[in-house]
Parts: C-alpha cells; structure tokens; sequence
C-alpha cells in the first residue's frame, strides 16, 4: 500500500500486520484492505454507559395501541419495529403503498393508505406523526377530537432511548453514512446495536463481514443488552441518526454524541447561523456529565466546537485532518488509504471502498465512536474496509453501452453546496473521465426554494468539478407559496454561467433523460443529484 502523506508534526504510520483483501463494492476496481497497526487504548475509552447506572424506562407501551401516520418512512417504519418490540400492537397509514410497508405488513403490522378521512382505529392509545405530517392533517385533528395523545417521531424516539445507551449522530453532513459505519461495526464486533438511520443499506442487519441481507433496510433490531466488548451487560445500545431540523435532536437523550459539521442550513425555521451553532449548543448539552459516561466526539474543525462546547459537563474529544484534533484522520486520495491515530500512537489503517475525503472522514469517526461504546477497534476497523455505503449516497447505479463504450451512472442525496462540492470532487478524482475522453455531467435538483434563495452564491460556487449541470425545477416542499415566488432554477443556471459553469434548465425529468440520450459519451459519468425524486432521471436513462 502507498505510504499515507503526513506532515513532519503528524505520528509516524507504520504497517506492522498482512493486509486482508475484501469483495468489491460492485465494481472491478474497487477493493479493501486493512492493516491493524497497534491495540491502542483509546483515552477514557472505558466509561460508565447508561446501563450502569439506575435508568428507569417510563415509556411503556406494552400492549398499547399505537398508530404511526407516515409509517412507511425510513425513520418510521424503524421506529414501528422498534415500538412492536417492545410490546406494543402497531399499525398506521401512508399515503402510498411501497417496499417499506409491504415489508411492514408482511411482519403482521396493519396499514391503511387513505389519509383523506378523519378516522383512527377505534383501539388507539398514542398517535406518532413523521416530521412532514401536518397539524392539520385530517388523522391528527381526528386524534385531537378524541383526546388521543400524539407524539412527533423525534419525541417517540427520544422516549425509546430511556434505558438505552444511545450514540447520537448529528451534524449538517454525512449523517446517514456515519450512522450506517457505526451500526456496522458494532454489528461486526459483536455488540448488537439497535441502529435507525434515515438512509437505507444491505449490509446494515448483518454487518459487513458477512452476506447482507436481501434488501436495504434503514433499521436494525438489537439485544436489550449489551452482549459483548467491555461494556457487557450494560443497556444496549440505539445507534441513531439525529437530524437538527426543528431542533428535533433535542428530543433524544444521548449518552455518546457526535456533531461532524455545522454550516448553515434549515434557514427557513433557524434563521441565521448563529442560532444553528446554538442549537447544536444544546444538543450537547443532553449529553450526561463526564462521570456518568457521557462522550462528545466533534470535527476539529468546520463545527464551531469552541462555541459549541463551551460549558458542557460531558467529555469532549475532536476528531480531524489537522494534527492538534484528538483523533487525527490520514487518507491518501489515490489509494483510498484511511488511517485513524491517537497521539503518537496509530489505532488502524485500512483501505475505503468509497472514495472521498468526506467518507475517510466519516469512517474514522465511526471507528471511534464504535471503540467509545466498547467494540474491539481492530474488528471495527476490519468492517469499516468492507463498508460499501448506503443507498443514494454516491451510489453507482449501473453503466450504459454508448458507442464502444460505457458511460457510469451515479445517484446522490446531496442538496447542501458543501455537499455537492464534496460529491463532484470525490468522482473527478475516483472516476477521471477525463482520462477515457469523457466529462462529469450532473443532474442537480435543488431541494426547497428557501434553501436555494438563503444559499444561491454557495451552489454557484459549488460545481466547479463538472463538466456540465443539467437543472430541473425545484423540487417544492415545506415552503410557503410566497417563498416559492422568490427564487426559481432558472436563477441558479444564470449564477452558474456567470462562474464559467455550462448549465442548462431543462424539465420535466423525461426531457432531461432524452438530452442525456442524445448528448452523454462513451466514457462519460452521470450523477443525478439531491433529495428529491431526481433519482429517476438517472434511472431513467439507464432503462432509456
């Protein structure tokens, strides 16, 4: 393996073990490596988890009735299991049927698809609504007229964290891969977490050392107690990903935390910057005191930690790229090269089968979180080399014959410029096109008109690692009809023109997949991008 570049200040990385060779992510090219280097003990790895301490569960819902409205979502039908696990009888309602509730009713969980009605099961002692339900959908004012309490699935999930060891994943990025790296290698290592995720990946029920299962899943069960690692017996872990929208993240109840990044985002119920970082602020301050266990891991930098953890009673460490973080991550674009150190020690080094710096970000702190809570770090790191994603997060989809060639199709849920940014690069440098006379062309739908308006400079300045940007309408949701008026994709085309970009405003999605038809190249690669339904363009022209 190609030496991992460091600087003169950084700790000396040294191979000592054989490298194990993992199976491909879906493509010849791709393959993984791990090297463990030393059985580091991680500073104040052993903590006193929430198990060890007197946690009473007050959130019974033996042999209650409840009705989640939105069941069909990745965090709901999650949640649904996890409620039915716990004794309660669950049913609810979606607005359409799909893979996630016909699952769910193969598991002998009743759903109904006509939200139209004003109606609840006669039996119903809690109604849980998903995050995008309104008050004024006809089921809660149904739920309201009859005096049936109701909670929003952050709160409910919250409520399911007591008398649970929780790992709370937060941040404005890469959320869902790190939820995903966590659960793996607790899985791996024996741990068996209870992980929700608000992304999907086959390999989230069994891990990643072993044949995933059928089909992606954004939720996994776990034991009720910690079966394995140096903290056995202690309340079992709920690995969760903890979204900062509405603030809901304050509803949970986390004993080890991590905030990847703090940008600005969700500006149409934060307002400004600031009151994001305060947000996050509070979060942190769910955390219990440093003698309780409570852990809080942060990006060294691009999370605002001195603002951030001002104040907190938990154990702070910082993870990062920059030799003074804790944690310090290594990764060598080329290769794919990941190594974690602490100090001067090195914890592992192993080889990423995504590529990016963002994901060799994402892994070591996964690999940290995972030791936090007990795991053998040589194991975690072992899965974190076998980790092939999850769905819609650079995801290949597939390559279509053009000429006597191939042109590579990618899906993508970024919709934050930081996000975009980070997607373009990882492809230009994984991909190269270039090299095969191709270009990087993508499909960018912007999600919510207040994002795009409070965030057009940063999208223009977004793309500059592709070759061309195809733009359909804004896909429109949570924002008011007034907000809809101030900003459309047109404007952002017209930015990314006057930045040298070539973009075009084209809709609907069909006439974008026949544009593709008509002008993509052997050797070009195709990413559809954000997180609306964009995903059918590149779906589409892969069945075009």
């Amino acid at each position: 393996m190609t030496a991992i570049p460091h600087t003169p200040t950084s700790p000396s990385l040294t191979t000592s073990s054989s490298p194990t060779t993992a199976v491909g992510a879906g493509s010849s090219h791709l393959s993984a490596e791990v090297s463990i280097v030393s059985t580091v003990s991680m500073a104040g790895a052993h903590l006193r988890l929430a198990g060890e301490a007197t946690v009473r569960d007050n959130f019974d819902v033996l042999m209650k009735h409840v009705y989640l409205i939105g069941i069909g979502g990745s965090g709901m039908s999650g949640l649904a299991r996890m409620l039915k696990s716990r004794g309660a009888i669950v049913s609810g309602s979606d607005n359409a049927p799909g893979e996630a509730t016909d699952a769910l009713i193969a598991e002998k969980i009743a759903i109904t698809f006509d939200q139209s009605k004003a109606w609840l099961p006669d039996a119903c002692d809690l109604v849980v609504a998903s995050a995008a339900v309104r008050a004024d959908h006809p089921q809660m004012l149904e739920a309201q007229q009859r005096s049936v309490p109701t909670m929003l699935y952050a709160e409910a999930l919250g409520k399911c964290m007591q008398g649970r060891t929780s790992i709370c994943i937060a941040g404005t990025h890469g959320k869902s891969t790190t939820t995903a790296m966590t659960g793996c290698a607790l899985t791996d290592a024996g741990l068996d977490p209870t992980v929700i995720v608000g992304a999907t990946s086959p390999q989230l029920v069994k891990g990643t050392l072993h044949e995933g299962s059928e089909h992606s899943v954004g939720f996994r069960l776990g034991n009720a107690k910690i079966p394995a690692g140096t903290h056995a017996g202690d309340a079992g872990l709920l690995v969760a990903e903890a979204c900062e929208y509405n603030r809901s993240f304050h509803n949970y109840r986390p004993t080890i935390g991590y905030i990847g990044s703090i940008e600005a985002d969700h500006l149409d119920c934060y307002g400004t910057l600031e009151a994001v970082i305060e947000s996050f602020h509070e979060f942190g301050k769910l955390l219990p005191d440093a003698s309780a266990g409570g852990k809080l891991l942060i990006a060294h930098d691009g999370a605002h930690r001195r603002e951030v953890t001002r104040g907190l009673n938990c154990e702070v460490h910082t993870i990062g790229f920059s030799p003074e973080a804790d944690y310090v991550v290594h990764f060598d674009p080329a290769t794919r090269a990941v190594a974690l150190s602490h100090g001067r020690e090195t914890i592992a080094r192993w080889t990423n089968l995504i590529p990016g710096s963002h994901m060799a970000f994402n892994a070591c702190a996964a690999l940290v979180l995972a030791t936090f809570a007990g795991a053998d770090p040589l194991i975690a790191a072992k899965s974190l080399a076998h980790f092939r994603g999850v769905d819609r997060r650079m995801q290949l989809l597939g390559e279509k014959k053009v000429g006597a060639g191939l042109v590579r199709v990618f899906d993508d849920y970024g919709h934050h410029p930081t996000e975009v940014d980070c997607t373009l690069r990882a492809l230009r440098e994984s991909e190269r096109p270039e090299d095969r006379g191709g270009r990087l062309i993508c499909v960018f739908q912007p999600h919510q008109h207040s994002r795009t308006r409070h965030l057009l400079e940063d999208f223009a300045n977004s793309f500059g690692h592709a070759d061309i940007v195809l733009v359909p309408h804004i896909y429109f949701v949570r924002d008011s009809q007034e907000e809809k008026q101030k900003v459309t994709a047109g404007d952002l085309v017209d930015r990314l023109r006057e930045k040298g970009v070539r973009a075009m405003h084209l809709y609907p999605f069909e006439a974008i997949v026949d544009h593709l038809q008509h002008t993509a190249r052997a050797g070009d690669v195709v990413v559809a991008m954000g997180a609306g339904p964009v995903w059918q363009v590149a779906k589409g022209y892969l069945d075009a």
